[in-house]
């Protein structure tokens, strides 16, 4: 169901997203009465920590820029969630948390230009970012007998057009460890719903990250535990987020999704739309915005959430 945005929008998600997939999701079943009783008590159980902010960075808007289909020039139209860290690569633009040893954020430009070309995933490794410092950065090693994929966040299969811009998305630093099944099954079936949209979409943007949300423990307490893996100790996620930015073909407006999945194995029976979350779900549990930026850029602004 489409409804217009509104400010101050009521949290439709809280603590209950720390559960596991089924808590999720009867949570999300529980969205239209939480809305009526509008309770300020799941705001504040739900722990916002901020990424870093860099002082002295400009706030670009790249989206003047010439450049390649999907490339990374173009993808910053609707501003940065944040500051801190700020790498570019061909085909996406990323913000790097060194103490997690994953990206904050990566944001990619989709297109039907993009998703074709001459591109050959067979070429492609993962490889260490040496532009991070090695007490930071994640090894292949470190995923090694973890139980763990190494999830992209900007998928290869949306960079097709260059086969530098797919070899990218192979730096560990956009990758993030992903339960094996998620990885293979739902994510990847969320991944080509993506890819579905640039049918009927002007452009697609695609900003994907990790989460670290608290669950209820036996003491009635809420926690944000998470486990980290290998000898750099690279944080495995409680969940992960996707928030598509859809611009109409029309050019009536930009659309917005907002999608929170555990990082456990699923039931492939569940939809979708099961997951999806309104923004500000993902902006308090992230520690990012969205909103304010892409209003800059547009006077029309629809939110698509689960009823």
């Amino acid at each position: 169901m489409k409804r217009m945005w509104r400010t101050g929008a009521t949290l439709l998600v809280g603590a209950g997203l720390g559960a596991s997939a089924s808590r999720l999701l009867s949570v999300r079943g529980r969205e239209e009465e939480d809305e009526k009783d509008e309770s300020p008590g799941l705001l504040s159980r739900v722990p916002v920590v901020p990424v870093p902010m860099v002082l002295g960075v400009p706030s670009v808007h790249a989206a003047e820029l010439t450049v390649s289909p999907g490339g990374s020039g173009a993808v910053m139209k609707y501003g940065f969630p944040s500051l801190a860290h700020i790498k570019t690569r061909e085909s996406y633009v990323t913000s790097y948390d060194p103490r997690t040893r994953t990206a904050s954020w990566v944001i990619e430009s989709l297109n039907p230009a993009s998703l074709s070309g001459p591109s050959d995933r067979k070429y492609c490794d993962f490889k260490e970012d040496d532009s991070i410092h090695v007490f930071h950065r994640s090894t292949s090693a470190d995923y090694r007998g973890s139980g763990f994929d190494r999830g992209h966040l900007a998928a290869a299969a949306n960079h097709k057009w260059s086969q530098k811009a797919m070899e990218d998305t192979f730096y560990l630093s956009n990758v993030a460890p992903q339960n094996p099944h998620l990885n293979q099954n739902t994510w990847n079936h969320l991944e080509k719903f993506c890819r579905s949209l640039t049918r009927r979409h002007h452009n697609v943007y695609v900003c994907t990250g990790p989460l670290y949300l608290p669950r209820q423990e036996a003491d009635g307490k809420l926690y944000v535990r998470y486990q980290v893996i290998g000898r750099n100790h690279v944080a495995v996620p409680t969940h992960f987020f996707k928030v598509l930015i859809l611009e109409q073909a029309d050019g009536r407006g930009v659309e917005l999704r907002s999608y929170v999945l555990p990082n456990e194995p699923i039931d492939e029976k569940i939809p979708l739309e099961r997951f999806l979350v309104a923004i500000e779900t993902v902006e308090r549990a992230s520690g990012l915005l969205f909103v304010p930026n892409i209003m800059k850029r547009t006077s029309s602004l629809q939110a698509v959430t689960n009823r």
